[in-house]
């Protein structure tokens, strides 16, 4: 990285003196350190600035995950998800700035170490010169925590209690993710790729968190939703797929546009500083910064297209929430190597990211694992092969500009870069997986065995907005707002039979 001061060195200073005179060689130089410091100061701002700007792109997400995961479950649970998604953020922001951000980012100068940060636990001694970072830096890490707990919330809605969500909420944000974001992006973390010596030479590259969010959250779900169990009727006697629908497209596809839309501070804000300059002209971390959102619209688009033939293809049908969940794949995919690949390779991380989904979907449905916004497969899969796209494609040139290195490095495999770059993200892959399945797959099953983590079968037949939460998100007359509960229970006795089930067909119902 190119680098200028304007500040007098003492070599420039003593040349200053035999032209101009001590004096005036002094007033030269202190008007230099002064505009020196104006631009310094500048720069930090305008960094600062796009920091806090990305911040609240990525905190726009939470809105987008809102609204998918609304639209993606049954109406008598929108109270609850909606719920889950505002504690997922406010759960989070204590947690995370009592605890997360000291795990994650505690450095000092001495007495650090690369599995566990240590320092800054409650903000203390922030903003911090030495680290390098404000409270603008806070604010864009904690928006990214919460991304991972809310999409953990998704594989387990419908049938969770609400107090699971606080406890497994506190604990991701807190404690879980942010390990993982020391690994791979503290100076110091045993992982990344920002140390002076990394790993292999290279370091894990997972610029944006395909492993570090997407993962850590898919993998999480995935525990809860094998701990949990289907929902009632998802499978029914003889183990067939029944299909339990969303009740509103129209809101998956605008929380989709708006995951797309936050998408854009995701990636490119991981630059986190826009005014830093490379030796070629005229280009600096700017570029990287327009390339990034380049390589992430390309990415999440040819996943949409891939999934909506693909599953044409498949199943008949042109399917706009299969396409949604393709193209937040395709996203998920791309956020590792968003930085450090070429437009036409994300084309590529896109394509592959649609077929990864559609074949753990697939899978997914025969070992009956019922995951109702497919989270678990579409960010810990998504996000894994992201991981592995990488090491395949990841472009030299743009490898030592976002992490500032001069000399040759590993890089991705298909560009002659050899295998270190690719062994260092199977590793990351692997570690990921380990550390989320040891620590959250034994709270989902303490839970469980303390019957905290699963409702009622009779709350969930019923639907948890009228049990949990006061009443239904929707009512079409004011009668209807009046005694809700009331009537769901006439309305069961009426039919003669156990809560959920048709004593005529023996079918299972699961929709008020």
């Amino acid at each position: 990285m190119a680098t200028t001061s304007l500040s007098c060195s003492a070599t420039e200073l003593t040349s200053l003196a035999s032209l101009l005179g001590a004096g005036g060689a002094d007033f030269l130089c202190s008007k230099l350190d002064n505009i020196n410091a104006r631009m310094s100061a500048t720069t930090y701002a305008v960094d600062n600035t796009y920091l806090l700007f990305s911040a609240y792109l990525v905190f726009a997400m939470q809105l987008g995950f809102a609204m998918l995961c609304a639209g993606s479950v049954r109406a008598k649970n929108t109270m609850n998800i909606m719920l889950t998604n505002v504690l997922d953020a406010a759960t989070g922001g204590i947690s995370y700035y009592l605890f997360g951000f000291g795990f994650a980012f505690g450095t000092k100068v001495s007495g650090n170490n690369g599995f566990i940060g240590h320092f800054f636990f409650g903000l203390k001694d922030i903003p911090n010169e030495f680290a390098g970072f404000d409270y603008s830096f806070f604010l864009f890490q904690w928006a990214f925590a919460i991304a991972a707990a809310g999409i953990t919330s998704g594989s387990i809605a419908e049938r969770t209690q609400f107090v699971a969500y606080l406890i497994y909420s506190c604990f991701l944000t807190g404690f879980v993710y942010p390990i993982v974001s020391h690994w791979l992006w503290s100076v110091d973390g045993w992982l990344t790729a920002a140390k002076v010596d990394p790993l292999f030479g290279s370091g894990a590259i997972d610029f944006a968190g395909s492993g570090v969010v997407h993962m850590v959250g898919g993998i999480a779900g995935l525990w809860g939703a094998l701990i949990e169990g289907p929902r009632i009727g998802r499978y029914d006697a003889n183990g067939r797929s029944q299909r339990l629908k969303g009740h509103s497209a129209t809101l998956v596809v605008l929380g989709t546009f708006l995951l797309w839309f936050g998408w854009f501070g995701f990636n490119p804000g991981s630059f986190v500083k826009i005014l830093v300059a490379y030796d070629t002209p005229f280009k600096g971390h700017w570029s990287g910064v327009g390339r990034t959102a380049v390589t992430t619209t390309l990415a999440g688009s040819t996943a949409a297209i891939t999934t909506l033939f693909g599953k044409r293809m498949l199943g008949g049908h042109w399917n706009v929430l299969d396409v949604c969940n393709g193209l937040l794949g395709g996203f998920a995919a791309i956020t590792a190597g968003c930085a450090v690949v070429d437009p036409w390779a994300s084309i590529v991380c896109g394509f592959v990211s649609a077929w990864v989904l559609i074949g753990l979907n697939i899978l997914a449905d025969k070992f009956h694992f019922d995951d109702p916004l497919e989270a678990a497969q579409l960010h810990g899969g998504c996000g894994a092969w992201g991981l592995l796209f990488v090491g395949l494609f990841a472009n030299e040139n743009y490898v030592q500009q976002a992490y500032g290195r001069t000399t040759s490095t590993p890089h991705g495999l298909f560009l002659g870069g050899g295998g270190k770059l690719l062994a260092a993200q199977i590793i990351e892959i692997l570690v990921i997986a380990a550390w989320v399945s040891v620590t959250m797959g034994p709270l989902f099953f303490i839970l469980h065995k303390l019957n905290l983590l699963r409702i009622s079968a009779e709350d969930e037949l019923y639907g948890m907005d009228l049990t949990r939460h006061g009443g239904a998100a929707y009512y079409h007359t004011e009668e209807d707002s009046q005694h809700p509960q009331l009537k769901t229970e006439m309305t069961l006795r009426e039919m003669n039979t156990k809560p959920g089930t048709d004593k005529r067909s023996g079918v299972v119902h699961t929709d008020v």
